[in-house]
């Protein structure tokens, strides 16, 4: 018996893993050869592959779809409407299906309502993108990422704060050690 929850209303394809704990809510559908890890949550409306890798613990709130060339790693969290691209010169008349650029959203990073993220981007861990964002080229780990297109305005910690290196706060010390002992380029505000 399924260790996870899905919807009345929700479709699951053959040769599909999911894990423990996982939530797939209203009229939502996981499309065959991906894998969602464990204690994840899927809104309503939600499209899951072909050939998607999700990790554990992520949320992908409503209508939000998840084609094949994107990769989640642990602990992300897209919000409501996000869109993914997977081709970079879409045409309905000419198929491009050898084309996808991978997108990879690494751990805990959160990515805001209504954005966009443009295919063959990285988003680093922790980075956080602000709603209604563009994403078209990599973001570091921990920037925070707002506008059209998006430029980093600061950073952010483990926990979504605002990085002041001025004040540490305690909980976000080892997002500041991992930034300042990285390859990053670091500014004061």
């Amino acid at each position: 018996m399924a260790q996870y929850f899905t919807h009345e209303s929700a479709y699951v394809d053959n040769d599909v893993s999911i894990g423990e704990g996982t939530r797939i809510w209203h009229f939502s559908h996981v499309l065959s050869h991906t894998t969602i890890g464990d204690n994840c949550s899927f809104g309503q409306n939600c499209v899951v592959g072909p050939n998607v890798s999700v990790g554990n613990g992520v949320k992908v709130q409503n209508n939000v779809s998840l084609y094949e060339g994107v990769e989640v790693e642990d602990d992300v969290f897209i919000g409501p409407s996000v869109v993914f691209t997977n081709v970079i010169n879409p045409r309905a008349f000419i198929h491009r299906k050898d084309e996808f650029k991978k997108t990879l959203l690494k751990k805990g990073c959160s990515v805001g309502a209504n954005a966009t993220i443009v295919c063959g981007v990285t988003i680093g861990k922790y980075a956080l993108i602000g709603s209604g964002a563009v994403v078209n080229r990599d973001v570091q780990g921990y920037a925070l990422m707002v506008g059209v297109p998006a430029k980093q305005i600061g950073w952010v910690g483990i926990s979504g704060n605002t990085l002041d290196f001025e004040d540490n706060r305690a909980e976000d010390e080892f997002a500041i050690y991992e930034l300042v002992n990285s390859n990053l380029k670091v500014s004061k505000k």
